[in-house]
C-alpha cells in the first residue's frame, strides 16, 4: 500500500532522541519498520532552522548537517517554518524539585518579584505546512494511506477530514511517553517508537550527498 508519512521534525526530537546518542536517525527506516506492511513512498519532514546560542554556538551546524545526510535520502523532502522571537513579560512559577539551587533560574518566591522579562521563541509554520501538505496530498490521489508523527492536537482536524471525505486511512506514530487523545481518537492506526527502534535505525556515520559531498556524523553526537 503505497504510504506517505508526516513527520514533525521539533516533535520527533523532543519526544526520541533528546539527550541520547541516537540523534543521527534514519527516518525513512525507522517508518519501514513501525510500518512494514506498506511501501513508504514520500516521508514529509517539517522543521525549522535554529540558530546558535552562546551555550551552544554549533547548533545550527548539527541541525543542518543532519539535514543534507536525510536529503540522501530519496524519499525524504523537507519543508520548513521559521522561528519567531519576542520579549514578554511572564509569570513566575514556583522552582521545581530540580530548579532548586539553580543560579541560572528565577523563581517564585516569598515577598520576591512575581514576573520577568522573557525572551520567548517559537516555532512557527510547521503544524500549518504538516496539515496542508497532507489535505493537498490526499485529494491529489498521492497516497493510499498516510501516517503522521507528531503528538499536536491541532492536526486532528486535518487527519479526520481525510479519512471521512476521502475514506483514506490515517494513522499517528507516537514517541514513547508521548500522547495526544485528540489525535488517537481520529487515527486509523497507532504506532508507538520506542527507544530499541531508534537505537537500531541509525544512518551510517559518513554520507556522500549528489554532490559528491561527504556529510559525517556530528561528533557531539
Amino acid at each position: 500500500m503505497s504510504t506517505y508519512v508526516y513527520v514533525d521534525g521539533f516533535n520527533l526530537y523532543y519526544g526520541a532522541v533528546e539527550g541520547t546518542p541516537y540523534k543521527w536517525l534514519d527516518i525513512v527506516e525507522l517508518c519501514r519498520r513501525l510500518l512494514p506492511r506498506n511501501r513508504i513512498e514520500r516521508v514529509r519532514y517539517f522543521t525549522a532552522l535554529v540558530s546558535d546560542t552562546r551555550t551552544d554556538p554549533k547548533k545550527s551546524t548539527r541541525q543542518q548537517t543532519f539535514i543534507r545526510a536525510l536529503e540522501t535520502l530519496p524519499e525524504i523532502e523537507v519543508t520548513y517554518g521559521s522561528f519567531l522571537q519576542s520579549v514578554r513579560r511572564m509569570p513566575l512559577a514556583r522552582a521545581r524539585p530540580e530548579d532548586v539551587g539553580d543560579p541560572r533560574v528565577v523563581s517564585l518566591t516569598p515577598r520576591g518579584p512575581t514576573s520577568a522579562v522573557v525572551l520567548r521563541t517559537e516555532e512557527k509554520g510547521s503544524d500549518v505546512n504538516l496539515a496542508t501538505m497532507l489535505v493537498a496530498d490526499a485529494y491529489q490521489g498521492a497516497f493510499q494511506a498516510a501516517a503522521v508523527l507528531s503528538t499536536d492536537s491541532d492536526l486532528a482536524l486535518p487527519i479526520e477530514l481525510v479519512r471521512r471525505e476521502l475514506r483514506l486511512p490515517v494513522g499517528v506514530l507516537f514517541p514513547r511517553g508521548r500522547y495526544s487523545v485528540e489525535l488517537d481518537r481520529v487515527a486509523a492506526f497507532k504506532r508507538t517508537i520506542d527507544a530499541r527502534l531508534v537505537r537500531q535505525c541509525q544512518l551510517p556515520p559518513e554520507l556522500v550527498d549528489a554532490e559528491g559531498r561527504t556529510i559525517r556524523k556530528p561528533s557531539a553526537w
